[in-house]
């Protein structure tokens, strides 16, 4: 019998490490090549890691909560062969390591003020659950140097700063908010500082429920969001009835054909890439004061989660699918997303996202943006309406499929007419939609 060391593998560009959420085995049992073994935490997405090999597990390194380097052994396996481990694999894994100023270069925001509000330059090794954590406690990068780390090389760790925020509450308010760095301190709105927390009663009978570790990221982005960017919504009222038709006519051979759901997520895709082509200025995103034009169009895609979370994974460079190649990326997109499948790179990059709340019965939203982004789409439900329609013989009342839509954007950079325009080129789109395209 022969050890294997099971090791936490590349999860795309900028993730160098991950936090153990879970172990689906236990040591002692036995494991199929290709099994699921351990679920895992980083700061874009929660995904399983499988083994390549089939084996019994042995002996766990990284136990619930620690956190493992891309490249580190998390497990040791027992597997058929020659005796020895796979000193050779760990070799190679550590060569292609990023050193520590490589790690440093890729984790350095490209916009302090935009990326979260309380920031890290990068001289202090965090974890992806420490710095949630010191994020979640507004605990500054001068206030987090005062901790003394436990960990190895002196790293902080849960522990370590888990102490430190239950002696803080000793310590006054005041000298707490003279560690605030410059940037947090130009960066954080007052309000977000100097507003105190609302003590909420709990009455007999009620339920408290602990947030999972996705419900505080999404709350605290969706915070940020709206710290960062002045909110301006447009509404607009489209007929979809072609859109409709047209898919009714072609949803069963496309089936057939490509085995794939044909769903109207890829027509309303389509009709926002063409009208981002002819806006790219929604294409964009702020930093400090520049404005950086994005070549590509990465479409995201809040996807709903069966425990009510919420993700967004990224249609890549949408611009270059067709409809049917889009059809097959969401679909694709939706079922990692459902079945905690998605890499991390899969969640990175969007340039504009799109919310169908229809999906939910509801008629229109007004969506947070999410940074850097400077716009978002609601797409509501499609509803049978009686509408007027303009004939050649006079106007007509006739029974039509109609869908409201909400544009949020930006206003820092996003003027009305912008983004109103940019609106009505997407209800253009679809109201006009060509019965005879093609799939």
């Amino acid at each position: 019998m022969a050890e294997y060391k099971l090791l936490l593998p590349s999860m795309g560009e900028g993730v160098m490490e991950a936090t153990v959420i879970t172990w689906l085995f236990n040591e002692g049992d036995q494991v199929k090549e290709d099994d699921s073994v351990v679920e895992i935490a980083t700061d874009k997405v929660d995904s399983d890691v499988p083994t390549p090999v089939s084996g019994k597990i042995v002996k766990i390194l990284k136990q619930k909560d620690e956190v493992a380097k891309v490249g580190e052994a998390i497990a040791i396996l027992e597997i058929e062969g020659e005796g020895g481990s796979t000193d050779a694999q760990e070799a190679k894994t550590e060569t292609s390591t990023p050193d520590a100023e490589t790690i440093k270069a890729i984790e350095e925001p490209l916009n302090p003020t935009t990326t979260s509000h309380v920031e890290f330059s990068g001289d202090l090794y965090l974890s992806p659950l420490v710095k949630s954590i010191a994020q979640q406690e507004n605990i500054s990068e001068s206030e987090l140097k005062t901790i003394k780390g436990s960990g190895l090389e002196g790293r902080i760790t849960k522990e370590d700063i888990l102490a430190h925020v239950s002696n803080r509450g000793n310590q006054p308010q005041k000298e707490t908010q003279q560690q605030a760095t410059p940037v947090q301190a130009a960066s954080t709105p007052p309000a977000a500082t100097s507003a105190p927390a609302s003590t909420i009663s709990v009455a007999a009978g009620d339920e408290i429920i602990p947030m999972d570790r996705m419900r505080k990221i999404i709350a605290e982005n969706m915070v940020k969001a709206k710290h960062i960017a002045p909110h301006v919504t447009s509404f607009i009222e489209t007929d979809v009835t072609n859109v409709v038709k047209w898919r009714a006519k072609n949803k069963d051979m496309f089936e057939k054909r490509e085995g794939e759901k044909l769903t109207f997520m890829p027509i309303f895709v389509k009709a926002i890439v063409k009208a981002i082509q002819d806006f790219p200025m929604i294409n964009v995103s702020i930093n400090g004061d520049n404005i950086i034009k994005k070549k590509n169009i990465n479409i995201g895609m809040a996807t709903a989660l069966p425990d009510g979370n919420l993700i967004v994974p990224v249609i890549k460079n949408a611009d270059q699918l067709s409809l049917s190649g889009l059809a097959k990326a969401i679909n694709d997109l939706a079922y990692r997303a459902r079945n905690k499948k998605l890499r991390p790179e899969d969640t990175q990059g969007a340039t504009y996202t799109i919310s169908n709340v229809g999906s939910f019965g509801n008629l229109m939203g007004t969506p947070i943006i999410p940074q850097p982004q400077v716009a978002i789409m609601a797409i509501g439900a499609i509803v049978k309406k009686p509408a007027v329609l303009e004939t050649k013989d006079g106007d007509v009342i006739a029974i039509r499929q109609l869908m409201f839509m909400s544009h949020s954007y930006d206003h820092r950079v996003v003027d009305g007419s912008l983004g109103g325009m940019m609106l009505k080129h997407v209800h253009d789109y679809l109201q006009n939609w060509d019965l005879n395209t093609e799939i």
